[in-house]
Parts: structure tokens; C-alpha cells; sequence
């Protein structure tokens, strides 16, 4: 893999030609929304197209849709690392990480695990499942580690096992934290909670992994493993996935429930004790939008054009890399991470009288997009493949007027 910045432009250009929404702008938000390839715009028309061309409700229609649905679960569970019966469609993150989650055998005094790294959607989820069925929270503290990956995960473990208590059923932890950037090691935390009496779960937000990083063994280790597919691959908003371990699968009951959900969608039967698909699509509800999935799957496959999993995160981190080197050597600009990301999230504090919120409003007045978060109070820009060497030299110049 060439390290030649020049070189790592005319690579980003393939897929940026293909984007409308970076031909006017200096983009760093790929960790809130990709932008869509034009390829993907086409595919998903073309659904629309063919769903409509055979009547939106006809004999005709059913077997495309079928054949949509289980090609997007096939390709979705090739990536994790898991079996088809163990990946659920689902809109986004949060409804993947709750509709399985709402749906573990708990018991009054069960103790759920979070990390202090993580989303407030997922946070607020829990909070409430607590409070419904007398549940007790803990912290897990991650949101301090700024080194290596070695210091890191050796710091995770031992937080681990500081905060495990006997009631433990429920571990919450990012594969790769939001606002820090740091890669948690799923797979070490997985094979810690299996030693533990309780066995807890372990429900993973992948918002920040798919697609940037390779997932599959931190997928196949988690029992809840929940991303979405419009950030880093740069498909569509409102379609994602959820690999779920076996034993979610089989002990995990349905939540929000729809046709989908059930194995006889065609009539409604008050004796059925258990109507209910004993896959993971017990965990879909009813109506989505297919040609969604026909967008996915092309912007996968352009990238999967770019270079393997491997490949695109090492070039992610080059660019991240050279983002973090710019900002380390600049006076009043400091990195969150004492050492270069191993994503492409770049997260960083400016000593300016300014609010971050400020910051960003400012950078938009001139094409530039980053975003400001709360806890901790910074800013971030994320680099993808198609960042180029000139982005970042024009953010960098930006940020330190």
C-alpha cells in the first residue's frame, strides 16, 4: 500500500467522482452520514422501478422482494462473519441494538454494564429498561484511554474485570467508541464474559465499525451486533443490520412485533403460543423500504472496488494519521489521542474562546464540515478513502486561524 498522498488522491477520486454531494464541499462527517455514490442513487430508482413495473401488490412483485430481502441479509451476514438466520434487517443502529435488547430474559436486580463512551440513544434505552424492570446500572470507564491499542485493550480488560460484579447480565461497549475513536476489543471481551458465572451479553453498537473496519470476528463474538449502513459504506439512511449469537436467537422473545415477525403472516390465531420466526427475523417488524437494499449493496460493492477491508483502513489511517501529525504540531490545536487514530475519527480540542459549536458554524461558512460533540466537549472530522491530501491541509489551515 503506497503512502504517497498524491498517489492516495488519484485512488480517493474514483469513488469521489461518483459522489455529487463532495463535488462542492470539503467533507469530514463520514461518521454521521456517507454520501451516497451515484451508482447506489441509480440502483435503488431502478427497484422502485421494477417494483412498480410488476404492481407494488401482486403475485408478480412477492419473489423480487424475496429475492431483495435475502440477497441483502446474505450479503450483510457474509460481512459479519455469521450465518444468515443470525442476521436481522433493521433501520439503524438503535432499533438493532433495542429490539433485541428489550427482549432478554432479565430478572429483577440483573445489572446492566455501559461504557461511558456511548450513544445517547443506546444509553436512554437502557436507562428506561432499568427503570421498567428493576434493573441497576454500572459504568464501564473507557472514555480516559488516549494510547495504543496495546495500552488500550489491556486498560479495557482490566476495567472489565474492576466493574464485573456477580449481577452482571448486560455488557454495552462501541466497537469503535463515537467520540474518542479508539477500537474496543470486542472479541478479548467477549471470551472475558463467557468466564464470568452470569455469562452476560454483550451488545456491541457498531455504528463507527461497518464498513471502516473489518468486523467479522468482533461480529461473530457479540451477541448484539448493530450498525447501520449509511456512515462509513455510504448507502442509503433507513437500512441496516444486526448480527445476534445463537443463544439471543433462541432466548431472546420479540419486542415491537409485525408480520415479519411471524412465521404465518396470513392469519391472526388467538391459540398460537408461539407464532414467531425462531430466527433473527423475529426481530423485524413489518414494512420496509426494499429499493433501499439495491442501494446498499451497490455502494458495498463500489467500495469493495477501493481495495479489501484491510486495505481501506490502512488507507483511512494514513490520511487520519496525517490529519493528527498537522494537528499535533500546531500550537492551540490538540488531538484527543496521544497517538495517531487507529480509525478515521479524529477528535480534537482548539484553545480558542470559541464553542465548538461556533467552530463548526464558522467552517461551513466556507465549505468545510465537521461536527462538534458534548461529552467530551470537542470536535471531530473523519477522513475516508476519499479524503484527499488537500482536505486536510485546507482543514488544518482553517482550524488554526
Amino acid at each position: 500500500m503506497t503512502t504517497n498522498p498524491a498517489a492516495h488522491d488519484a485512488i480517493a477520486s474514483n469513488l469521489r467522482l461518483q459522489c455529487p454531494a463532495l463535488a462542492n464541499k470539503t467533507y469530514f462527517n463520514y461518521g454521521g452520514q456517507g454520501p451516497l455514490p451515484t451508482p447506489a442513487l441509480e440502483a435503488i430508482h431502478a427497484s422502485w422501478q421494477r417494483i412498480q413495473q410488476l404492481g407494488p401488490f401482486t403475485g408478480d412483485v412477492w419473489p423480487f422482494i424475496a429475492a431483495e430481502v435475502n440477497s441483502t441479509r446474505r450479503v450483510l451476514a457474509e460481512l459479519c462473519g455469521v450465518p444468515p438466520h443470525r442476521l436481522a434487517l433493521s433501520e439503524n443502529v438503535t432499533s438493532g441494538c433495542v429490539l433485541p435488547l428489550w427482549g432478554l430474559p432479565f430478572d429483577n436486580g440483573d445489572e446492566l454494564l455501559i461504557s461511558d463512551c456511548e450513544h445517547p440513544g443506546v444509553v436512554a434505552a437502557c436507562v428506561e429498561l432499568a427503570r421498567r424492570y428493576g434493573l441497576s446500572l454500572n459504568t464501564l470507564p473507557v472514555k480516559h484511554l488516549r494510547g495504543t491499542a496495546a495500552t488500550t485493550d489491556q486498560a479495557v480488560l482490566e476495567g472489565l474485570d474492576q466493574t464485573l460484579t456477580a449481577q452482571t447480565r448486560l455488557v454495552v461497549l462501541s466497537h469503535v467508541l463515537w467520540n474518542t475513536g479508539q477500537i474496543m476489543p470486542i472479541a478479548a471481551v467477549a471470551d472475558r464474559l463467557q468466564q464470568h458465572p452470569q455469562h452476560p451479553y454483550l451488545l456491541v453498537d457498531a455504528a463507527q465499525s461497518f464498513a471502516q473496519i473489518p468486523v467479522q470476528q468482533a461480529a461473530a463474538a457479540a451477541d448484539i451486533y448493530a450498525f447501520t449502513g449509511h456512515k462509513w459504506a455510504c448507502g442509503p439512511e433507513g437500512l441496516g443490520g444486526v448480527a445476534l449469537s445463537e443463544r439471543v436467537v433462541q432466548q431472546a422473545n420479540p419486542t415491537v412485533i409485525g408480520w415479519r415477525s411471524l412465521k404465518d403472516e396470513s392469519r391472526a390465531d388467538l391459540s398460537a403460543v408461539d407464532p414467531f420466526h425462531h430466527d433473527s427475523r423475529r426481530f423485524e417488524v413489518a414494512t420496509s423500504c426494499v429499493p433501499l437494499m439495491a442501494g446498499l449493496r451497490r455502494s458495498l460493492e463500489l467500495l469493495d472496488q477501493e481495495g479489501t477491508e484491510a486495505e481501506r483502513w490502512q488507507r483511512i489511517c494514513l490520511l487520519s494519521g496525517a490529519l493528527w501529525q498537522r494537528l499535533q504540531q500546531t500550537d492551540g490545536l490538540n488531538p484527543l489521542l496521544e497517538v495517531p487514530p487507529a480509525t478515521g475519527l479524529v477528535s480534537l480540542q482548539r484553545e480558542a474562546r470559541t464553542k465548538p459549536a461556533e467552530d463548526v458554524q464558522r467552517l461551513g461558512e466556507k465549505g468545510l464540515w465537521i461536527r462538534d460533540l458534548a461529552d467530551p466537549i470537542c470536535l471531530r472530522a473523519c477522513t475516508h478513502i476519499m479524503t484527499t491530501d488537500e482536505e486536510i491541509n485546507s482543514l488544518h489551515a482553517a482550524l488554526s486561524l
